[in-house]
């Protein structure tokens, strides 16, 4: 597979190997194929679409998933434990 851009076109749909190659190269985040389709299942994944059994992938989406999934920027380990 050729390796994607850094800015895919907001209405191109991914594959699900090629949403996994997305999230590594946008977002430097290792999701593979098979843990994406796991999270297909149960849940907690990014949303998809399907065409037929082929699940489909948007770029906004994958972005707004990563986005979800990330903690506030700290200066330790410790330091969501102290009062505000």
């Amino acid at each position: 597979m050729d390796t994607l851009n850094e800015t895919v076109p907001a209405g191109r749909l991914l594959l699900r190997d090629e949403a996994s190659a997305y999230l590594r190269e946008r977002h430097g985040i290792a999701c593979a194929p098979g843990t994406l389709a796991k999270l297909a299942c149960l849940g907690g994944g990014p949303c998809f679409s399907r065409f037929g059994r082929r699940p489909l992938y948007r770029p906004v989406d994958l972005d707004d998933w990563v986005a979800s999934r990330l903690t506030p920027a700290r200066p330790s380990t410790t330091a969501h434990h102290q009062a505000a």
